[in-house]
């Protein structure tokens, strides 16, 4: 790998692990004032127009008619499955406990790995982080309200539990499926047809009736601006990097996200943090640094059994057996 994509490579890392733990506090004010699913479809067809007009300026031909139907179903999983349900659940889940449930990721990239065809089984370190990270976020949602601790919506919480697996699939169906060379097409077609699936469902749920654009506030109108030019942008970073490295690496932004949004949303959003809330925070990202870790470990070679290397010392008698002049000269070789 050359030294440039390292470079690279380490400037995409910067951005998802900055960029995007501020994207949730700007989803947040921008839906103080602006429909959720409007928000996120005019913020997706923009941004898919600005970079199919980057696309085609740097030269890159229109996709083939084979890559639309892979391109539109991650347009789906994580356009709309991800960052539409987000900002619906955004409504009513406050900005840094939001990132924090999106930690979750990692736990379903691992288990539809192990859960597709040919899949392989966690490791026991793998499977005690899930079962950690779990702890953490079923104490998080405390859906039996012990002690009073509840601090977030159970229903928003669900929103967001199905966004994360809906991300965590189209992450890992996305760096297989069919695609333009240039990845910036390939995200100019998720962005675009996930905007207008986003819009649909901002017209069927009456979004466009009810709003109002003198009612947007300046808080919300900054934002929307923020999350259509720097927060595309860094998608198409997270699109790129899924390529240039691997699910597991560029799932560590599941460490940072969660502790700049839970700043960012306290010190701008005046977001309350509870020690019960930064208490589920540690055990769920301890969790989640058990399982990417032992996930970056390359997996070992399980040692030959005795039956299984006698069967290979026989094997290979048997072939000298069978060339004596190949036998003497190995034997020559041996006693020399």
């Amino acid at each position: 790998m050359s030294k440039d994509i390292n470079i690279r490579i380490v400037l995409g890392f910067a951005v998802i692990y900055t960029v995007w733990g501020s994207t949730y506090l700007a989803i947040r004010l921008g839906v103080d004032t602006i429909p959720a699913f409007l928000l996120a479809g005019v913020r997706f067809l923009i941004g898919g127009i600005l970079f199919y007009a980057w696309a085609r300026y740097r030269g890159a031909p229109n996709p083939k008619r084979a890559h639309f139907l892979p391109m539109e179903i991650v347009g789906l999983l994580l356009v709309v499955g991800g960052n539409g349900l987000v900002s619906w659940a955004e409504e009513i889940v406050p900005s840094g406990l939001t990132a924090l449930l999106i930690a979750m990721v990692p736990f379903w990239i691992v288990l539809a790995d192990w859960l597709r065809p040919g899949g392989q089984r966690p490791r026991l370190a793998v499977t005690i982080g899930l079962a950690i990270g779990f702890v953490g976020v079923g104490a998080l949602i405390n859906p039996v309200n012990i002690g009073g601790l509840a601090e977030i919506s159970q229903f928003g919480a669900l929103i967001l539990v199905a966004a994360t697996m809906l991300w965590a699939t189209g992450s890992i169906y996305s760096r297989y499926a069919p695609a333009p060379e240039s990845q910036t097409m390939a995200v100019s077609i998720q962005m675009l047809f996930g905007g207008m699936a986003l819009m649909v469902i901002s017209y069927f749920r009456g979004e466009l009736d009810t709003f109002v654009l003198a009612d947007v506030t300046t808080s919300s109108a900054l934002s929307f601006v923020y999350l259509t030019t720097i927060g595309s942008f860094a998608f198409g970073v997270y699109m790129w990097l899924l390529k240039a490295s691997t699910p597991t690496k560029v799932a560590t932004y599941a460490y940072v996200n969660p502790v700049i949004a839970l700043v960012l949303g306290n010190m701008i959003a005046d977001e309350f943090i509870s020690l019960w809330t930064i208490g589920c925070s540690i055990v769920i990202l301890i969790g989640v640094f058990i399982i990417v870790r032992s996930k970056a470990k390359p997996a070992q070679s399980a040692p030959e059994k005795a039956g299984e290397r006698l069967a290979r010392v026989a094997s290979e008698n048997r072939v000298m057996m069978s060339q004596p002049d190949e036998m003497k000269q190995a034997c020559k070789k041996k006693f020399a």
